[in-house]
């Protein structure tokens, strides 16, 4: 498949800090493009970066909180009122998505669910632990520390002969070790610089842990305001709306 490209539509945690759209990652490689996340902000995030829609071919969810699914509704009205779309979409998460996706849909636009898509939408359960194929990917989810009203996951996911990983939200979790070992890049978030509240990682413990990690290449999201005041002065690269890498 040759290179992958990684691209940050959205950087952002659930509050806007910084300004920043909520978690969205685009992945393009030759044979096929697809979004970690897809937080409530991520289809201006799209269109803000320029990034069509209607080429996606594929949505992962780590977890089913609304800073990290809460655009699929308008993605997927998008898809059915503007783009057009006539291609499938596979939408991969935990146990529980298509529910939680469609009750969302029905609470912000009630009767749309009933209405036919127009392209084939498949919804796949992820289950811990077990390599699932969506795809062209190779999808490990790992189960992590971050209560969401059903299982919240890392993913870990080959696209080629490229691993790209990404923690979810989560505490420090040992779970992150086989996440992010030997991954091209492994996104983490980093919502504080000391351990302020339960459920998310701080700069001060990824560090404690940052040699188990043995990922090729670490970057930073979901930043507080206070972390996006000190990334810039630490040991450690954060991301940004927009900001690419090639792998």
């Amino acid at each position: 498949m040759g290179e992958v490209s990684v691209r940050f539509l959205g950087s952002g945690d659930a509050f806007g800090s910084g300004g920043r759209f909520q978690t969205c990652i685009y992945v393009r490689s030759e044979g096929t493009r697809f979004l970690i996340d897809c937080g409530a902000s991520s289809l201006v995030a799209m269109k803000r970066f320029g990034v069509d829609p209607s080429l996606i071919d594929t949505i992962l969810l780590t977890h089913l909180h609304g800073d990290h699914f809460g655009g699929l509704p308008f993605f997927i009205l998008d898809a059915r009122y503007v783009s057009g779309r006539e291609k499938p979409l596979v939408v991969a998460g935990p146990p529980g998505l298509e529910t939680r996706i469609n009750e969302a849909m029905e609470v912000l636009y009630p009767g749309s669910v009933r209405e036919e898509p127009g392209f084939v939408l498949e919804f796949v359960e992820l289950t811990e632990g077990e390599v699932a194929r969506v795809g062209a990917l190779a999808v490990t989810p790992y189960g992590v520390v971050h209560p969401s009203g059903a299982p919240s996951y890392a993913l870990r996911v080959e696209c080629g002969e490229k691993v790209v990983a990404y923690s979810g939200d989560t505490e420090w979790t040992d779970a992150l070790i086989p996440t992010a070992r030997g991954a091209d890049l492994f996104i983490c978030e980093c919502n504080f610089f000391e351990k302020g509240v339960p459920n998310h990682l701080d700069y001060q413990t990824l560090t404690d842990h940052r040699e188990e990690l043995e990922c090729r290449r670490l970057v930073l999201t979901h930043m507080s305001d206070e972390m996006l005041r000190r990334i810039e002065n630490l040991d450690a690269e954060g991301a940004e709306d927009g900001k690419s890498f090639v792998l």
